[in-house]
């Protein structure tokens, strides 16, 4: 896989988690502990796109 296909499925993810935890936001019987891990990984991708990009 190439390094820009590779940033593009990370963008992706980052974009589908930014969708997930806006729906588990707005839903009252959300588990914030679930949404405090998904925003860690959506953290975690998001330094990756980031290390990424900088070394290209």
């Amino acid at each position: 896989m190439s390094l820009s296909s590779h940033l593009t499925e990370l963008r992706k993810k980052h974009q589908a988690l930014s969708e997930i935890i806006e729906a588990e936001q707005r839903n009252p019987a959300a588990d914030d502990l679930n949404i405090k891990q998904l925003k860690l990984r959506k953290l975690h991708i998001k330094e990756e796109i980031v290390r990424l990009s900088a070394e290209h």
